[in-house]
C-alpha cells in the first residue's frame, strides 16, 4: 500500500528516521560498535569509554542505589546531575510543610547547606566475562533445577573472590537468557547530599499530562554531591568527610545540538524483554497490563482525594503518587503500542521463521525442536495464576500497613522458635523499629484504610475464589463481605497503623499478642498465600519458560551469526548511540527535534498544578533573559529528542556528544513507541532529554546559584554571543495560583 504524499514529504524532513537499536555492553564496543559510532560522528574511541588500564567516560557515570536511576559527574568536587524524578524521593523525604522543597525548590549556597540524601551511589570498576567459568560446570544432561543450582554456586564463589573491602561489591548477571554470564564490580559511596533542585513546577512541569509525551518542556533535573572519608575512600556520612574526587567528570557543552548530531547515552537501563515470545505478549495484553492499570488507577484516585484535602498528606504521598502514576500511564501506553503495531503477530511470524530453520536440519531439530512446545506449556501454566499473582502484588501488597506487617515476620519466627533468646529477639525488634521509623514519617492511616478496603474488595471481585488469600473468608463470614467495616475494625485495633501501639508491643513482644493483631493476621495470610500457593503454582511453568527462552535465543544467534546481538537490559551499565532527530508520529504530523522556552509560556496555566510557571521564571522568560545559554537564534532550548534506545533506569543518564561532552540528561521515552521495551520500533523510538543549557539557565539565572555552574567545566565552540537585550515588553501577569485547602 502506498503511503500518502504528505507522509512522504514529512519523512523527507527527518534526518534520523531510523532509531539505533541496542543497549550495548561496554566490553563489546570495540568489536561491534566503534566503527559505526565514528561514522555517525563519534570523535573518540571505544577505549576512551571503557578501559581496564585507564580512566574513561564510564567513570563519570553514576549508579543511584541499586540501579533505580543513573547520573553523571560534572565536577572534580563530587557534583553530579540526575533527574528531578530520580531525586524526588530524597527531596520529598527532606520536605515538610515548613520547608516544602518540592514546591519551592532548594539550592545549597555553601557546602554546609547541603542536605543528606539518604541513598548511596556506585561506580563501575570493571566487567568480567565469566561465561567460560560457568559453562565449565554445566552439561546438557542437567535438569533445569540442577543447572540453576550450579549457576548459583559458581556465582557465589565469583562474587566472594571480589571481596567487600573499601566499598567493593560484585553483581553476577545472566545474559542472553542463560547463554552468557558476567560479573560487574562496583565501588559504593554512602555519603550523598542534596545540592539543588528546581521547584516541581519546573522539574515536573507538565505532570501526568505530559508524562511520556513529546513535545516536552520539563526541567527534569536535580543535583547531588558525593562525599568520602578524609582518605578518599567510602565512608558513612560525617562532617569530617570531603568531596569525592572522580576519576573523570564530563565537560559540559553549551554549543547546543542540531538535527543529525551524534548522541550517545550511558546508564543503567533496568529491564527490557526484547526476546519475549508471542505467548508472552498475549498474556501481557490479556491479563497482566489491564490488571495493573485498573488497580493503580483506583489507588491514585484515593491518593489524590486525600492529597487535595491536606497539605501535609500532599507532601507525604508525593513520591508514592509519582511512583504509582508513572507506570500506570506506562502500561496504558504499552498496551496501545503493542496492539497498534501488531507486535504479537510480528513475534509469531519471527518464531515461525525460526522454527522453519530449526526443522530443516535434523541436528538442529534435536537441539531446538522443543522451543514452541516448552513456551506453550509454560505460559499455559502461568496464565492460570497470572491475574491472582498481579492482584496480590499490586493490590494486597499496595496496602502500606500490610507491607509493614511483612516486616514483622522475622520477629514472629523468632518468638515462635526461641522467645527466650533475648539477644535475637532484641535484634528482631530493632529491625522492626528501623522499618517503622521510615514507614511512619510518610504515612497517613485514614488514606491507607480506604486503600486497604478498596484493594481487598477488588481482589474479592476480580480474582477466582480459590486463588484468594485466606483472610477473605473472615471478611465474608464475620463482616458479611463489608470491606469498609473490616478495614475500619482493623485500623482501629491493629498496632500496624498506630506507632504508639506498635511501640508498646515492641517494648514487650509476645507471640500471642502478635497473632491476635488483625493487621498482622491479614499480612500473614497474604504473605503465606503468595509464597505457598501462588508462587509455586505460577512457578510450575517457569522451568519450561526459562528453558524455552534459553534454547530460543541460542537458536536465533546460531541462525544469524553475523547479526550484532545485544542482551536484554538488566540494571547493568549499557551504551546506546544514535543521532539527534525529529520524527513522524502519525500521518500528517511532524515533530521537531527541539522545544523552546516559548512552549512553557504557551502551556502556562496557573489554575492547573501541572502547568504552573513560577513568577520569577515567567518574568525571565518574558524578558528573554537567557544569557549565554541562548542558542544562535536567541532562543532557550528546553528539551531535545534523539533516536537512542533507553528504558527505565536510564532516567538521569548523561546524553553525550561526539567529543565526550555532556549535552543533556535523558528522562523519558515517547508515547508512540511505548511498546519499545518488548519490540523496538526504529521509525518511532525517541529518547526525550532536558537540554543542558536549560539546566544551567535554571541553576544560574533562575536560582541565582551560579557558583554551581562555575564548578563545572563548560565548553563553548560557537562564537561568543552577546547577551540578548530585547526591547522593553509589557509583562503579562500570570493567572493566580489556586489556593490550597487547609
Amino acid at each position: 500500500m502506498k503511503r500518502s504524499l504528505s507522509l512522504l514529504l514529512a519523512a523527507c524532513l527527518v534526518i534520523a528516521t531510523q532509531a539505533h537499536e541496542g543497549m550495548w555492553l561496554l566490553t563489546k564496543l570495540k568489536q561491534i560498535n566503534e566503527a559505526e559510532m565514528q561514522k555517525l560522528g563519534f570523535k573518540l574511541s571505544a577505549e576512551d569509554i571503557y578501559s581496564i588500564n585507564k580512566s574513561g567516560i564510564k567513570d563519570a557515570v553514576v549508579r543511584l542505589g541499586g540501579g533505580f536511576c543513573s547520573g553523571e559527574m560534572v565536577s572534580a568536587e563530587g557534583l553530579f546531575l540526575t533527574n528531578h524524578h530520580c531525586g524526588y524521593d530524597a527531596i520529598q523525604g527532606l520536605s515538610s510543610v515548613e520547608h516544602d522543597y518540592l514546591t519551592d525548590g532548594f539550592w545549597a549556597m555553601t557546602r554546609k547547606d547541603e542536605l543528606p540524601a539518604g541513598f548511596n551511589v556506585s561506580f563501575l570498576q570493571r566487567i568480567d566475562d565469566v561465561t567460560a567459568q560457568v559453562m565449565a560446570e554445566l552439561n546438557d544432561g542437567m535438569s533445569e533445577e540442577d543447572r540453576a543450582t550450579k549457576i548459583q554456586e559458581v556465582a557465589a564463589k565469583l562474587k566472594e573472590a571480589v571481596g567487600k573491602e573499601n566499598g567493593l561489591s560484585a553483581d553476577f548477571k545472566v545474559m542472553f537468557e542463560g547463554n552468557e554470564f558476567y560479573l560487574f564490580v562496583y565501588k559504593t559511596y554512602r555519603d550523598v547530599r542534596l545540592v539543588g533542585t528546581p521547584p516541581s513546577a519546573i522539574g515536573k512541569f507538565g505532570g501526568d499530562t505530559d508524562n511520556w509525551m513529546w513535545p516536552r518542556h520539563t526541567g527534569d533535573f536535580s543535583m547531588f554531591r558525593v562525599y568520602t572519608g578524609p582518605d578518599g575512600e567510602p565512608a558513612d556520612p560525617s562532617e569530617a568527610n570531603i568531596p569525592f574526587k572522580p576519576q573523570h567528570h564530563f565537560p559540559v557543552s553549551i554549543a547546543g545540538v542540531k538535527e543529525g548530531d551524534f548522541a550517545m547515552v550511558m546508564g543503567y537501563p533496568g529491564s527490557t524483554d526484547r526476546f519475549l515470545s508471542s505467548q508472552g505478549v498475549k498474556l501481557a495484553l490479556d491479563v497482566e497490563q489491564p490488571s495493573r492499570v485498573k488497580i493503580r488507577r483506583a489507588k491514585l484516585d484515593i491518593y489524590e482525594e486525600f492529597q487535595a484535602k491536606d497539605n501535609k498528606v500532599r507532601i507525604q504521598y508525593a513520591s508514592k503518587h509519582a511512583s504509582v502514576s508513572n507506570y500506570w500511564k506506562y502500561f496504558i501506553g504499552q498496551q496501545r503500542g503493542l496492539k497498534r503495531l501488531k507486535v504479537q503477530d510480528k513475534k509469531k511470524a519471527q518464531e515461525d521463521e525460526l522454527m522453519a530453520w530449526v526443522n530443516a536440519d535434523a541436528s538442529r531439530k534435536g537441539k531446538y525442536g522443543d522451543i514452541v512446545k516448552l513456551l506453550d506449556a509454560g505460559y499455559g501454566e502461568r496464565a492460570k495464576f497470572e491475574k491472582a499473582s498481579v492482584y496480590m502484588q499490586e493490590a494486597a501488597f499496595g496496602c502500606e500497613a500490610i507491607v509493614l506487617g511483612f516486616r514483622m515476620y522475622g520477629l514472629k519466627m523468632q518468638l515462635e522458635t526461641d522467645p527466650k533468646d533475648a539477644a535475637k529477639v532484641s535484634a528482631a525488634v530493632a529491625r522492626v523499629q528501623a522499618a517503622a521509623d521510615d514507614f511512619y514519617k510518610d504515612y497517613h492511616a485514614p488514606l491507607d484504610e480506604k486503600v486497604t478496603a478498596t484493594m481487598f474488595r477488588m481482589i474479592h471481585s476480580d480474582v477466582e475464589r480459590d486463588l484468594q488469600p485466606g483472610v477473605m473468608k473472615t471478611i465474608e463470614t464475620k463482616y458479611k463481605g463489608d470491606f469498609e467495616a473490616w478495614a475500619k475494625k482493623l485500623f482501629a485495633t491493629s498496632m500496624l497503623p498506630d506507632r504508639a501501639k506498635l511501640d508498646v508491643f515492641l517494648a514487650k513482644p509476645t507471640l500471642k499478642a502478635l497473632q491476635k493483631d488483625m493487621g498482622f493476621q491479614a499480612a500473614e495470610s497474604c504473605l503465606t498465600h503468595f509464597r505457598n500457593v501462588l508462587g509455586p503454582a505460577a512457578g510450575a511453568g517457569d522451568v519450561d519458560i526459562e528453558k524455552g527462552y534459553r534454547l530460543m535465543v541460542a537458536a536465533m544467534r546460531e541462525k544469524d551469526p553475523t547479526k550484532s546481538w545485544y542482551p536484554n537490559a538488566n540494571s547493568t551499565m549499557r551504551l546506546t548511540y544514535g543521532q539527534v532527530g525529529s520524527y513522524v508520529p502519525m500521518d500528517g504530523a511532524h515533530y521537531k527535534h527541539v522545544t523552546t522556552a516559548k512552549g512553557i509560556l504557551e502551556k502556562e496555566d496557573n489554575t492547573n498544578d501541572e502547568f504552573i510557571v513560577p513568577g520569577r521564571q515567567h518574568e525571565l522568560l518574558m524578558k528573554k533573559d537567557y544569557g549565554r545559554y541562548a542558542d544562535e537564534n536567541g532562543e532557550l532550548i528546553t528539551c531535545f529528542i534523539s533516536n537512542n534506545d533507553i528504558t527505565g533506569g536510564n532516567s538521569g543518564s548523561p546524553v553525550i556528544n561526539g567529543n565526550g561532552e555532556l549535552i543533556g540528561i535523558a528522562f523519558d521515552g515517547n508515547w508512540e513507541a511505548m511498546s519499545g521495551d518488548i519490540a523496538f520500533e526504529p521509525e518511532l523510538q525517541r529518547t526525550i532529554s532536558v537540554d543542558i543549557r536549560y539546566v544551567l539557565w535554571t541553576i544560574d539565572k533562575f536560582a541565582g546559584a551560579g557558583h554551581l555552574v562555575n564548578e563545572m567545566t563548560l565548553v563553548e565552540r560557537k562564537p561568543e554571543m552577546k547577551e540578548v537585550v530585547p526591547a522593553p515588553v509589557e509583562l503579562v501577569a500570570p493567572a493566580p495560583a489556586p489556593k490550597k485547602k487547609k
